[in-house]
């Protein structure tokens, strides 16, 4: 399958001397397009430093980061932020919402930034993609929790772009609406051929993914192809009784 995402060797340190700390230890892994991916590992194992570094928001320390096929290395800010605008989309646990603007201008923002010509007809179909067709001109306070994560989905769909990433985007979600959203993002890759790299640590949420990808101390540790909940736990459970960190307790606390 067709990588959208290649890193190659990323090392991502932060700090100096003896308070040198290694968030990504050497990570060598690709991301498909028109594939669901879940990123998952115990809690410090590196997973928001490798979706902040795939998608230009941080700069690895050695190693190479490929995103649609353009290397990062040597882009500077102006370079990466037009890149991110017209490859990217991003959902976040927190919706990101502008409170003024109606779920129909949310969704408009990245094209006006990105300096494209706004389709009405499209934002409106897209919004109908999310079963937000009858709520485009309410604002953020008049939607629920799940509601308004539609919209940020909304938002990164519009574009189209290459891929999107997600952050623990149910996470503030009740589990009935969690399921509506990650389904919605099931389809969006199944019927629309849409490529998403989801940061989790809820096994529940990996389930729907096409793919899970496992980091444990900034290292690449396994991959699942059409997991299940179960095997997902099975797998985490291995990764933290191996991880110092589980040993510490911090593990234990971060799953349960």
């Amino acid at each position: 399958m067709e990588a959208v995402i290649r890193l190659t060797d990323v090392r991502k340190m932060y700090g100096k001397g003896g308070s040198r700390v290694t968030a990504l230890g050497g990570v060598t892994v690709d991301f498909h397009r028109r594939a669901f991916t879940a990123v998952m590992g115990p809690s410090g194992s590196g997973k928001s430093t490798l979706l902040q570094c795939a998608a230009g928001l941080d700069e690895p320390t050695s190693g190479s980061v490929k995103l649609a096929g353009q290397e990062l290395a040597g882009l500077d800010e102006t370079q990466l932020t037009l890149l991110r605008r017209e490859k990217v989309g991003f959902i976040f646990q927190s919706f990101n919402l502008l409170p003024a603007l109606t779920a129909q201008q949310n969704v408009t923002l990245p094209l006006q930034l990105a300096g494209r010509k706004v389709d009405k007809r499209l934002v409106r179909t897209v919004l109908e993609e999310v079963g937000l067709g009858d709520r485009r001109d309410h604002r953020p306070d008049e939607m629920s929790g799940g509601q308004q994560q539609r919209v940020a989905i909304a938002r990164a769909l519009v574009t189209r772009p290459d891929v999107i990433f997600a952050d623990e985007p149910t996470g503030a979600l009740d589990t009935k609406t969690a399921k509506s959203v990650l389904t919605l993002m099931q389809h969006a890759v199944r019927a629309e051929g849409q490529t998403i790299v989801m940061v989790t640590h809820d096994p529940v949420a990996a389930s729907y993914a096409d793919r899970v990808v496992f980091l444990a101390d900034g290292v690449f540790a396994g991959e699942l192809f059409q997991p299940t909940v179960e095997a997902v736990a099975e797998h985490l459970a291995h990764l933290g009784a191996d991880s110092p960190r589980a040993a510490a307790g911090v593990y234990a606390r971060e799953t349960l």
